[in-house]
Parts: C-alpha cells; structure tokens; sequence
C-alpha cells in the first residue's frame, strides 16, 4: 500500500561560506544516496521520501532561518545537519524551538550540551547527537603522547571561547580526564581568535619545558603558533591538535596553507572515521574503502572523515522513517531516533546507552598526517581502545 502522505527529510548545510568544505561530504552523500531515498518501507506502507537542502550560509542566523524554511515551507520530519561550532548548535536549538527531531554530528557531546545553555542530564524532546568527548579525545591524545615519551610534560594551547573553556573544565576536561597516568598539562593561556600572536603562549613553553604541544587550535592559529615557537628556538617533538587539523591539507581545506607553514612539525590528531575502519552502512552496504574511493573519484578531492558521519547521518533519518510508529508524525519520528541502535558506515549509533540523554557515542582512535605520494595521507598510528581499527603506520615524532 502507497502512502498519500509524502516524507521531507531536511539537511542544513554550509553550502556558502568558510564552513563550506565541510559541508561538501554532505552534498555528495546526498547525490550519492539519492536512489534509497526515494521511499521508504513503514510496516506495510510504502512512503515517498523527498529531500530538502537549506544552506546555513555557515553561520547561525541562516541555520535558523534554514530550520524554519524547512520546518514550515518544506514539512520537514526530521532536519540532519553538521559542522559549526556556532552553527550546529543553532540548528538544534532552533529545531527544538520548531518541535522537529534533529540528527547531527561533529561536534563532541559536552561542547554540544554546553554550547545549548543546559548541564549533561538535561534530556531534549526533539535533537539527537552522536559524536564522541572532550575525555575521549584526552585518553587518545594521552596515548599518542605515550609513544613519545611515558610522561610528558604537555604545553595546553587552549583559546578563550566555548571549546578552550571546556578543555579546561574541572569535570569533562583533559585534567580529569587524564588523572593517574603521570602527564603534566601547563596551560599557556588562553586567546582569542584569531590569533593576533602568540609570544605569551611562547613564553610559557620555554618556561615550563614543555616538550609536546595539545591544542584545539584553528589551523591558521596553529600554524603561526608554530612559527613563532620556530623563532624562539622552541621545537615540540609533537602536536597533538583536534578541529580544523583533522581534515586534509588540499587546496580546497581550511587548512590549505597550514602544511607548508607547519613544515617538519609531526602533528597527530583524533580519528573518528577513515577507509580503513570496519564498517558497512545500513543502507546500501557500502564499505568505509568504498566510500571513500568513490568520493574521489566523483569530486576529484580526497577522502576527509566528515564523509562516514555524513553518510550516517543518512542512515539515521531512513532508519527512523521506517521505524516510527507514524513516519508523518514528527514525535513518532524523534521517538524513533530515541530508541536506535543501528550499524551505520561511521560505526554502531546506539542512542539507548549514551553518556547522557540524547547522545549516541562513537569510538576514537588516534592518527598522523605523514609524507605520501599524493601529499600529507592521515594514517591511524594508535588504536589502543579500539583494535578493530587496523593502525596504518607508526607513530613518528620530530627529532
């Protein structure tokens, strides 16, 4: 039996503006995905599924203006959306605001959870998150450290906005997180971003002998905080540093210019997603390898790890379409994704067991940009917590 009642699944997504890189996993997921997206099965009833893009214009008044559009003039049943320290969180208060059920992604829980103006704990009625946390990240990075030295003394460039603060925090950041195995965190001070310079920062990692780096840095910030350490005669053996330095070093990354500058500096990073996970999505089969490959060859641009979450998040939607109670209904539908635990192509999202209410958690393992053929290639170099995940190379700090 065909069901009248037609199916919006909506995507915010940075289409325009300096987030814009990021949002081009999603576009190609989309495209790609298109043909199992063009209904879905819901006990005996076959719906019609259409899909509506809003650009957030990679900032948050457009991500609200985006959520409205889709909620009111698209009818959206459930938005997906990632990207945007500032942006996400926008799109998700604003699809809570709207009584729409929200997936997103990228963005670790506590900095999400924060970042909406309430403690863990709190349980929404309507948005959904899976990523990993601040403590998660700290026991990888912890690890990397390991392979340098078994207790480091670490120099903390930490900004002062959301991301700096919660890094910080007495109860989900790196220092709790971390107690007990011998390592010594030196806060160099916060700053703003961005950076204008960095010789305070500087200073302080002479002072304390810091001989590794962890930051959450912006790329650009990173690279002059490296510069500057240059010219003071300063070289970490290695930089541990999430955001922007999880993606590639091409032409067309926020990052473009960051390799070059950086020069020898071994700069290790979280890995969330990559070829070589294990992994099969839900819908189509497609393996992690498979995904990527077929990424580059349809954009010509190289695999980065928003693309499995991006195809999750696609996953997710369809699952919980063909799961609720009433796919029409947008409460059925949040429902649906409150209770899912499905295998995706980004690993298993299980919304039944998380940290906190409304977070699914997915696994990290650690990695580093070293030499290859094509230019700097990720390679998964520590995966203590998750054998599953095949290391494919060695650990390699500067001498």
């Amino acid at each position: 039996m065909v069901s009248t009642t037609p199916l919006c699944i909506g995507a915010v997504a940075p289409l325009t503006g300096r987030l814009a890189p990021l949002g081009a996993p999603l576009g190609y997921v989309l495209r790609a995905l298109a043909p199992h997206l063009t209904h879905v099965r819901n006990g005996g009833r076959r719906y019609e599924v259409t899909v509506a893009v809003r650009d957030s214009r990679s900032e948050p008044g457009s991500a609200r203006r985006a959520v409205r559009e889709l909620a009111e003039a698209d009818g959206a049943r459930i938005v997906l959306t990632m990207a945007g320290t500032r942006v996400l969180p926008a799109v998700a208060d604003a699809c809570e605001e709207a009584a729409v059920p929200c997936v997103s992604t990228t963005f670790p829980w506590q900095a999400y959870v924060h970042a909406r103006g309430v403690d863990p704990g709190h349980r929404f009625r309507w948005t959904y998150h899976f990523a990993w946390g601040l403590d998660d990240i700290a026991r990888v990075f912890a690890g990397l450290w390991e392979g340098v030295c078994e207790r480091a003394t670490v120099g903390c460039l930490w900004n002062d906005d959301l991301q700096g603060r919660l890094l910080r925090h007495e109860r989900y950041g790196f220092a709790p997180a971390l107690s007990g195995r011998g390592h010594t965190l030196a806060d160099l001070g916060a700053y703003r971003e961005p950076a204008g310079d960095f010789a305070e920062q500087v200073d302080r990692l002479r002072e304390h002998g810091a001989g590794l780096v962890t930051s959450a840095a912006t790329a650009t910030d990173l690279a002059l905080f490296h510069r500057r350490a240059r010219e003071a005669g300063l070289r970490p053996r290695l930089i541990t540093c999430s955001r922007w330095l999880t993606y590639p070093h091409t032409h067309s990354s926020p990052a473009a210019d960051v390799h070059a500058e950086l020069g020898d500096a071994r700069v290790a990073t979280l890995v969330y997603w990559s070829p070589g996970h294990p992994y099969r999505s839900s819908l189509d089969g497609t393996t992690c390898a498979e995904l990527a490959r077929a990424y580059q060859e349809a954009t010509g641009a190289s695999w980065l790890q928003p693309l499995g979450l991006a195809h999750a998040l696609l996953e997710t939607a369809h699952h919980a379409l063909a799961t609720a109670a009433d796919p029409a209904d947008r409460a059925s539908v949040a429902d649906a994704v409150a209770r899912t635990r499905l295998d995706t192509v980004a690993g298993t999202l299980d919304w039944t067991g998380g940290p906190t209410p409304n977070i699914a958690l997915l696994p990290l393992v650690g990695g580093q940009w070293q030499p290859g053929p094509d230019g700097p290639r990720l390679a998964v170099v520590h995966n203590a917590g998750h054998p599953e995940v095949p290391l494919t190379g060695d650990l390699t700090p500067a001498r």
